[in-house]
């Protein structure tokens, strides 16, 4: 059997429509920015804040957050952190730099004390250059895995 031209047209145009329907209907996922660690991430004004995680024994004892800052701009900022709502860190990132926040060497330490024991979450507050204010929810985590242990040994 012989398919005629205008056939032939509208069976690759039909083809077409069918296998273009997948990304139609279900969104690429690809292109969504997420976490792909045990942290969580936000966009505070200009600053990126990625893989947010606070580390502590228990609630009421003290915490450090850990993470990392990423200023992409021309332009220095200041960003001001809270994971207890009551002492405030300030953070200054200078021009397309990026920091990582922790109680070790180099890092800059943002810490507090704990609201939540680990296994919780907690909101962690950042305001960036007085203006941009947002929150995010952070999990708390202890030293049972391996890769956190010195992390809450170095919270002084």
């Amino acid at each position: 059997m012989k398919l005629t031209v205008p056939a032939r047209l509208a069976a690759a145009s039909l083809a077409a429509v069918a296998l273009a329907g997948c990304s139609y209907v279900n969104p690429i996922t690809t292109h969504k920015n997420y976490s792909a660690s045990d942290g969580t991430q936000l966009v505070v004004g200009d600053v990126s804040a990625l893989n947010l995680i606070l580390i502590t024994e228990d609630s009421g004892s003290p915490a450090t957050l850990i993470g990392t800052l990423v200023n992409d701009t021309d332009e220095d900022i200041a960003l001001d952190i809270s994971i207890d709502g009551e002492t405030t860190t300030s953070v200054t990132l200078e021009a397309d730099s990026t920091v990582k926040l922790g109680p070790e060497g180099d890092d800059t330490e943002v810490s507090g004390t704990a609201t939540a024991a680990p296994g919780h979450i907690v909101d962690v507050a950042f305001v960036a250059n007085t203006t941009d204010v947002e929150s995010v929810e952070v999990p708390v985590l202890d030293g049972t895995l391996p890769e956190y242990a010195e992390t809450l040994a170095a919270i002084g």
